[in-house]
């Protein structure tokens, strides 16, 4: 089994709110589907959920109730999102469900509590894959919290112990600069411990959950002496597909984790 992270980036304009990229997300369900390849899907919350969250400052928690719309807002919008990406998937005959975190577990300091695991694998049994996606959960000391992708991500692979894990963004890989502002931006190719602590890397988008390098070193928490995480980019046509199919693409290849 391979798990994927569609991230906010690649299916939704994160500059504009609430705006899916219907076609990218359905290209990229028919290359998934055509990998024959079994996989669990998280994608991203984008600009359905960052604007809003950022407006309010959602992430610090339940300051004053004129966040409490705000939240309720976020939950609405995260769900409709999830449901589109759901229907690209149903649409290329990948049998997908929309599991929203936030009605079904809570956070605690803004870390993910999963207290039952049996929903999930009972529908994984059946072959139907769960959909899920960073949400606003309520939360045992914050009242509530945002909970990323990445920590779905990091659960779902300690739960189900995927042979690799690709996360799918807007650029080829990991680089030494921003590549979308700095000029002689270099991408790296393989990263390691080592080679992350001599990275500085600042996200040029708002991102209330936190830039790449904190994408980056969750990916490496996910490795191990067999596993790999590859960083993609999902706007490449095809580059998924050969991923999936093990074949050599342009990407940053995160190993050896953290410890």
């Amino acid at each position: 089994m391979i798990l994927i992270k569609l991230g906010g980036s690649v299916i939704t304009d994160k500059a504009e709110y609430r705006k899916f990229n219907r076609e990218t997300v359905s290209r990229l369900a028919d290359e998934i589907r055509r990998s024959g390849e079994q996989v669990i899907i998280v994608h991203g919350a984008g600009s359905f959920g960052h604007v809003v969250s950022k407006q309010y400052a959602l992430q610090k928690g339940h300051q004053n109730d004129d966040q409490i719309p705000a939240v309720a807002r976020v939950m609405c919008d995260t769900r409709e999102l999830s449901s589109m990406v759901v229907e690209e998937l149903l649409a290329k005959d990948i049998p997908a469900v929309s599991v929203p975190i936030g009605s079904c577990f809570v956070a605690d300091g803004g870390k993910l509590i999963v207290d039952n695991e049996e929903p999930l694998r009972r529908l994984t049994d059946l072959g139907i894959m769960p959909v899920m996606f960073g949400d606003v959960l309520t939360d045992r000391k914050m009242g509530f919290s945002i909970v990323s992708g990445d920590q779905v991500m990091e659960y779902l692979c300690k739960m189900y112990d995927p042979e690799k894990v690709i996360f799918v963004s807007d650029i080829d890989g990991l680089y030494n600069k921003n590549p979308k502002t700095e000029k002689g931006a270099r991408m790296i190719g393989t990263v390691t411990r080592k080679k992350m602590e001599e990275i500085a890397m600042e996200s040029n988008v708002d991102d209330v959950t936190g830039g790449v390098r904190n994408k980056m070193e969750a990916m490496l928490r996910m490795t191990d002496s067999r596993r790999h995480c590859y960083l993609v980019n999902g706007n490449a046509p095809e580059r998924l597909y050969h991923l999936l199919k093990g074949e050599t693409v342009t990407c940053t290849v995160a190993k050896g984790g953290l410890e």
